[in-house]
């Protein structure tokens, strides 16, 4: 159901098809409308950080990007003294929705300053419909996307109290944009891709910032990719760590999806998350 559900989500299935063989597997209509929304992301979810935390201070601004306007969701941390470094907090394949702002709040309360940006900007922004958010990503021009990601860290690194270091942490698609901007922002000081698409070999030679990898174990369509990509990074002395997270799938980290949420992983894979950034972006 998780495969199906996935194979769904990244568009090679539309929602009728979906909802067709998860009523084969589910054994009933009615069954598969109950499990439905188990495997979907739950945009009702309670956040771990809730919006007004007296902790941290969040509002949407708008900056420069590569070729036009970009928005986005800026969160400080409230108790932190001195410059902070930067963490650019890229979403999945649904847009900036609460989620997303959710674990930008996270990462300001492990004292940084994070700012997740809307990738589907240069298109008017995220819309409510998760659908149409598919299906606008799959008209995105990639070269433009990597644009907006540098315009993104270099509009963070300038920024009054910050300490000019920034980094980049991306979760399914926004994990393949992370490895995609290593190879195009050589100003980088940091990656952390959560189960995201490898960057091409061929462009691995011009990564500069060390990266941190985490992978699903039952995540056969991602992890197909891992050995060539281990290889390329390996042969080109580049700085890395890989982590495979046994028996956990797909968006693993996403606490509003009940069926592929896994806490243990999720909350050991963010404490690899925090101590990697602390150490790159102190």
């Amino acid at each position: 159901m998780i495969d199906a559900y996935d194979e769904y989500t990244h568009l090679s299935l539309d929602r009728r098809k979906f909802m067709e063989r998860l009523t084969v597997l589910a054994g009933s209509g009615a069954a598969a409308a109950t499990i439905a929304p188990m495997l979907a992301a739950n945009s009702a979810q309670a956040a771990m950080v809730a919006a007004d935390d007296s902790r941290v201070a969040g509002q949407d601004v708008t900056y420069p990007g590569a070729s036009g306007e970009m928005k986005g969701y800026l969160v400080t941390p409230k108790s932190a003294s001195g410059p902070l470094g930067s963490v650019i907090v890229i979403h999945e394949n649904r847009g900036l929705n609460e989620h997303i702002r959710d674990v930008a709040r996270r990462v300001a309360v492990d004292g940084f300053v994070a700012l997740a940006p809307d990738f589907l900007s240069p298109q008017g922004g995220t819309p409510s419909n998760e659908d149409k958010a598919r299906e606008m990503f799959s008209t995105l021009d990639m070269a433009q996307t990597v644009a907006n990601g540098e315009a993104t860290r270099a509009f963070l690194a300038k920024r009054q109290g910050a300490n000019g270091k920034v980094g980049a942490v991306g979760f399914c698609w926004g994990g393949g944009l992370v490895n995609r901007m290593a190879t195009k922002s050589p100003e980088l000081n940091a990656g952390v891709a959560y189960y995201g698409a490898q960057a091409p070999a061929a462009d691995v030679p011009a990564i500069k910032a060390p990266l941190l990898l985490h992978y699903a174990g039952l995540d056969e369509r991602i992890n197909a990719g891992i050995d060539a990509y281990k290889n390329a990074l390996t042969d080109n002395g580049k700085t890395f760590e890989i982590f495979i997270y046994d028996g956990v799938n797909h968006a693993f980290n996403n606490d509003s999806s009940a069926a592929r949420y896994d806490k243990a992983a999720a909350d050991l894979a963010w404490s690899r998350t925090t101590a990697f950034f602390k150490k790159y972006l102190a």
